[in-house]
């Protein structure tokens, strides 16, 4: 344990001195770091809402819509099985959470109702007349529904706030049908609404042959829908059946093609295979691209794709396509939303936060610095130099992963300077018993060092456990005090075992002391 070979040394030396560049930005002016190039020091710790202030959104999610959805998309999967049956439906239609029909065909009714049986629907069927059923979605599968458009709506706004997951946001289920979303230092709170109100929902159907005229009666199964200021405000009849689905989507990116901005997308396995399918079978016909019941872009297949990626172009903005491509990244909401509530949340209750939580950081550095040379002392000065480096490197982490510090937060920081010299102490004391039982100064660290270190390591990994527990089951501020925690323990043995033994190695090989001041 005194032998501390050169690159450990360097390594000791490179981590502190990078700990203290990228902590420094914290405690600089603001626009001090303004030009540094991407990676170097310059970025700093991102406040929560409690701290800095920010957007604090309560929404509803329309969860009656998706459920009617249900009933459409029933209707159109039951219409498609009695084509594939070679059968003619009469008299299809919607009746509340149902969908009734006769076939012209009574000899295939058995088959059809097996078919829809397979579905992927839950439904139950029922007899009606000579030659018809009644298929009614049941009540556990509009409860299912219901459920999965929460959970599914809780993940989706998650990735477009926060794509990188590294801001603290407040994203949770109140009650059935509420989302409570807060959005720490939110600096434009209209943008924020537009970028969860969008449905995102993208889609592509087949076009109807025939050119859309005012007036004349829309074929059954196709969908009037408008076409964006791009394609001029067009109408177009598409297939009602969703052709392939943007649910298969599994990467969208802004890219140029021609000079101009497009999103480049891409398909998983199934949906590549889907959409090949699609366009070998309607090469001539135009494919409609549509978001949000409009339709974006109707370009002409003129050959088969068939790798499962492909343009959507438009008259898009760079800022557009941006926006688009992490929209359709994060997926579709599966319901539309509505704001219950909106509050500002400001600064003023954040900045007496920051003020309490920096005088409790300060006084307890100072008693822990002040108890640690009294008690140790020339040993207790190197333990709170020691302190002093990992309070940097646990600042210049939270910048560097832009981690969202809230009060809870700075809890952490503050139990982890009195546990960073934890080790230092279960050190020093064996160190003293060594001393006492007569070795000499180098064989007292040592062993002082080699016997304290299992304890050290076991009691480090039990808080380690706690606060990843704490991390992967809490939500929230528990999530911001785990972070800090977890990463105050890993830098506390850092600098308890390599920095202060560095300094003692430096120290007893530089001074050869008779005896210890310990």
């Amino acid at each position: 344990m005194i032998n501390i070979s050169i690159f450990q040394r360097i390594t000791v030396a490179v981590i502190c001195i990078l700990g203290v560049l990228y902590a420094l930005p914290n405690v600089l002016p603001e626009n001090t770091f303004e030009d540094v190039p991407e990676g170097m020091p310059g970025k700093t710790i991102n406040l929560g809402l409690d701290l800095r202030g920010g957007l604090h959104l309560l929404m509803k999610v329309e969860t009656d819509v998706a459920v009617e959805e249900m009933v459409g998309n029933l209707e159109g999967a039951i219409r498609q099985i009695i084509r594939d049956e070679k059968a003619f439906p009469k008299g299809l239609k919607s009746v509340g959470m149902a969908v009734e029909f006769n076939v012209s065909d009574e000899s295939k009714l058995e088959q059809i109702r097996e078919r829809i049986y397979q579905s992927e629907f839950g439904t139950s069927i029922d007899s009606i007349g000579s030659g018809g059923l009644r298929v009614e979605i049941t009540e556990e599968a509009i409860t299912e529904r219901r459920t999965d458009v929460i959970q599914q709506a809780l993940k989706i706004i998650r990735l477009r706030l926060d794509p990188d997951g590294t801001k603290e946001l407040t994203v949770q289920q109140q009650g059935t049908e509420r989302i409570l979303v807060q959005v720490p230092g939110a600096d434009d709170p209209e943008e924020i609404k537009r970028l969860l109100s969008t449905t995102a929902k993208l889609t592509f159907h087949l076009v109807h042959p025939e050119i859309y005229r005012n007036g004349q009666r829309k074929p059954a199964g196709y969908l009037d829908l408008r076409g964006s200021e791009a394609e001029g405000g067009q109408r177009y009849w598409v297939r009602r059946l969703v052709d392939v689905g943007g649910d298969r989507l599994v990467d969208a990116q802004p890219t140029f093609e021609q000079n101009r901005p497009v999103i480049s997308f891409r398909f998983d396995t199934a949906g590549a295979q889907k959409f090949g399918r699609v366009t070998t079978r309607n090469v001539g016909r135009l494919l409609a691209i549509v978001l949000d019941n409009e339709v974006i872009s109707a370009p002409r297949v003129n050959e088969p794709i068939t790798g499962g990626s492909g343009i959507i172009s438009g008259q898009f903005t760079v800022e557009e396509t941006q926006e688009l491509a992490l929209l359709l990244r994060a997926g579709a909401l599966p319901a539309p939303m509505s704001f219950l509530e909106e509050r500002t949340v400001g600064p003023g209750l954040g900045a007496d936060s920051v003020e309490a939580g920096k005088n409790a950081s300060l006084l307890g550095l100072v008693l822990v610095i002040v108890f640690m040379v009294v008690i140790y002392g020339r040993f207790g000065l190197m333990a709170d130099v020691a302190l002093l480096f990992n309070i940097a490197i646990i600042f210049a982490l939270l910048s560097v992963l832009q981690a969202t510090l809230t009060l809870p937060g700075i809890a952490g920081i503050v139990l982890t300077m009195g546990m960073a010299v934890d080790a230092n102490v279960l050190i020093f004391e064996r160190i003293r018993e060594e001393t006492l039982a007569g070795r000499s100064p180098i064989n007292a660290i040592e062993a002082g060092y080699k016997r304290a270190l299992t304890t050290i390591i076991d009691s480090n990994l039990t808080t380690l456990i706690a606060a990843v527990l704490l991390f992967a089951f809490g939500s929230g501020p528990i999530k911001g005090f785990a972070v800090t925690l977890s990463i105050g323990i890993v830098t506390s043995m850092f600098t308890a075992i390599m920095v202060t033994r560095l300094l003692i190695v430096f120290w007893l090989k530089r001074s050869r002391p008779q005896t210890l001041p310990i």
